[in-house]
């Protein structure tokens, strides 16, 4: 059960391993395909493209602009209540990548479609893992 003091954190596995240490030293990672080229987030064991399984570890920029958001006004564990209201937000990374993320550092008021933003790392309370997150650019 999940301590609801504390928000989540991802449980690394063998497939999402280096993702989470890249994020423990500051690094956004995904994965290219070595047999069709394409990049791909989340973790996987094969390309969602092609289904090769030689896929490779890189290290993103960190720019991207925001897709679409949503302010998050009702919390929805306790962990998030000091945080509302607060941006949640799919990003599109420079790399041809999209991840979900929170926008820091900014009002939400500001957030708007097609803002450049910048990968940055939450350090989360009851736990070592850091939670790459977005900040305006």
């Amino acid at each position: 059960m999940t301590d609801v003091r504390f928000k989540p954190v991802p449980v690394p596995d063998a497939i999402s391993r280096p993702y989470c240490e890249g994020a423990n030293l500051g690094e956004f990672r995904y994965q290219r395909c070595a047999a069709c080229g394409k990049a791909q987030f989340q973790p996987r064991s094969a390309c969602v493209y092609c289904h090769a399984t030689d896929l490779r570890w890189q290290k993103a920029a960190g720019g991207g602009r925001i897709a679409s958001f949503s302010v998050i006004h009702r919390a929805p564990l306790p962990s998030f209540k000091g945080d509302t209201p607060y941006v949640l937000a799919l990003v599109d990374l420079d790399e041809g990548i999209r991840f979900m993320c929170n926008v820091l550092n900014c009002d939400p008021a500001t957030v708007r479609i097609g803002m450049p933003v910048r990968v940055c790392f939450e350090t989360r309370s009851g736990s070592d893992q850091k939670i790459p997150q977005v900040e305006p650019a």
